[in-house]
């Protein structure tokens, strides 16, 4: 296991550097965009891909503690896609900071990945996720957040070991305009449960935002979907530059 760990190591290390942009015409950005929305619309492939979304939101509220200075105990992931993020500190605006960065975090990590792939960063990108989701395993609280984790560190580490740069740049941004499409997705799904299907309010963390800060859902909605829309304004503005037509 030791002479495992070593590899895997040394392997990520490796995944350190700077691979080629990729060559992004109009054929390749078709492909990008198609492969985005089939991983984040269809039922069938959002089972799949949620859960990868549902864990960046997580690690959004996990982080967003972090900062602010407060301890994160444990974190549960479900196949539902549902999750909890358990924290442990002062309330007051530490609560309201926490709660509130898990809906934009997937729109941000989006635009991240976008611009780490049209840079040349594309492996950078992928050797710190592996290395986050691996941190995320020590966290986990619950045998179906363990299966969740386990799979994305395995997905992540296949990808800087077995592809090649030009797989990488390309899956990377594929990645990158996913979670910017299910960011979208979700914040219609939340707004969804304030006006439709109130009787799932508690799952809601602009509900919870509201409980803990006074300031109405709606407006935290407003936040959330600002945050959303300037991230995806800037991966279009990424990809802009990026494509040669």
């Amino acid at each position: 296991m030791s002479e495992f760990a070593s590899v895997w190591w040394s392997l990520i290390v490796a995944g350190f550097s700077m691979v080629p942009a990729p060559a992004i015409g109009g054929l390749q950005l078709a492909g990008i965009l198609t492969a985005a929305v089939v991983l984040s619309l269809p039922a069938v492939t959002w089972r799949y891909f949620g859960l990868f979304v549902t864990t960046v939101h997580e690690l959004g509220h996990a982080v967003a503690a972090l900062v602010s200075l407060q301890r994160v105990s444990g974190i549960e992931l479900r196949f539902n896609h549902s999750g909890v993020t358990m924290t442990r500190g002062r309330g007051g605006w530490r609560a309201v900071w926490t709660a509130f960065w898990g809906y934009p975090v997937p729109a941000l990590v989006g635009t991240c990945l976008v611009g780490a792939a049209v840079s040349g960063a594309a492996s950078i990108a992928l050797s710190i996720s592996a290395l986050v989701l691996l941190a995320l395993v020590f966290l986990i609280r619950n045998l179906q957040g363990f299966v969740v984790a386990g799979l994305l560190v395995g997905l992540s580490t296949a990808l800087v070991w077995y592809t090649s740069p030009s797989v990488t740049a390309y899956a990377t941004l594929a990645t990158g305009v996913a979670l910017l499409v299910g960011a979208v997705r979700d914040w219609f799904k939340v707004a969804l449960v304030h006006t439709r299907r109130r009787s799932e309010l508690a799952s809601s963390d602009a509900y919870l935002l509201a409980q803990r800060s006074g300031v109405p859902a709606v407006v935290w909605l407003g936040l959330f979907a600002c945050m959303i829309g300037t991230s995806v304004l800037g991966a279009a503005g990424l990809l802009h530059h990026a494509v040669s037509i």
